[in-house]
């Protein structure tokens, strides 16, 4: 049986539990639920905090787990990523007071306070920087009012929190972070689970695609199917049938979702008519 890491709270937990319900998986019903198994599927999923997820997938007690990067890289744990999820993006960067620094070569001998010091102590050792990094859990913004800190490394969504500080972001992100699908440095790819693993993420790949694209009908002339195709080609190439009206065809293909009202503006414009689009639930490519 197939064992999978799960984060069991913050910003990770809902957008994971609803990928893998989509994906198939039999999913928790109460939060206070530490573990359960899926037997359809033969996987079971423990629900842990998301800091420590790394730290238990490299420990080879569990195959694999879904984490931050951020939190991923932070840890040191043997473990690394095989498939990004798109969901819980942010991007971790410096802040200070405004004139203290513009760039991490003015981080020379400042003190940073932050809750991810292996990121932070890596990024500095990585740009020949020799600073001090002093670990706070959470609140970082009041380090440098509070005299902790010159500086601070944190994740930015919108940077509201800063500015209410008086702060200021500044230099290049140190990185940018999302969820991800870790498992152990070095697995054993010819172990028992190995075709559970696959199968699991083939699954979150067809969800991500699914997210990703829509499936678009329309009828089109004949004469004009060249330049529909090309708005059009899919991801092979589109499925066209011939109407009962002599001179026209059906055609299907996906196309990316963000660009799907674009593209049926320009095949109405070429002629196209009975444009559609449904949403796709599942897919393999």
């Amino acid at each position: 049986m197939l064992r999978i890491a799960v984060p069991n709270k913050g910003s990770l937990s809902g957008p994971a539990a609803e990928m893998l319900h989509e994906a198939g998986y039999q999913q928790r019903r109460e939060s206070k639920e530490l573990r359960i198994v899926d037997p359809v599927n033969e996987v079971e999923f423990f629900y842990l905090r998301p800091r420590d997820i790394a730290i238990y997938v490299s420990s080879g007690r569990l195959d694999i787990g879904i984490t931050g990067r951020d939190l991923l890289i932070d840890s040191g744990a043997k473990a690394e990523e095989i498939l990004p999820l798109g969901f819980a993006r942010s991007t971790f960067r410096f802040a200070a007071k405004p004139g203290t620094a513009e760039g991490v070569e003015d981080l020379k001998g400042k003190t940073v306070a932050t809750s991810y010091e292996g990121i932070v102590e890596g990024h500095l050792a990585d740009s020949g920087v020799d600073a001090s990094v002093v670990h706070l859990d959470g609140a970082v913004e009041t380090a440098i009012e509070l005299g902790v800190a010159e500086v601070i490394a944190d994740v930015v969504e919108t940077g509201t929190s800063l500015r209410n500080a008086g702060l200021e972001v500044f230099g290049e992100p140190i990185m940018k972070s999302e969820a991800v699908v870790i498992r152990r440095v070095d697995a054993d790819t010819s172990a028992e689970s190995e075709p559970k693993v696959q199968q699991f993420l083939r699954r979150l790949q067809g969800v991500l695609v699914a997210r990703t694209y829509v499936m678009m009908d329309y009828d089109c002339r004949v004469e004009q199917l060249e330049k529909a195709v090309a708005l059009t080609p899919g991801l092979e190439s589109p499925t066209v049938s011939p109407l009962h009206n002599e001179g026209w065809v059906a055609v299907r293909a996906m196309v990316p979702a963000k660009e799907a009202q674009r593209i049926m503006d320009d095949l109405y414009d070429i002629g196209a008519r009975a444009i559609l689009t449904t949403s796709i639930h599942a897919c393999r490519l």
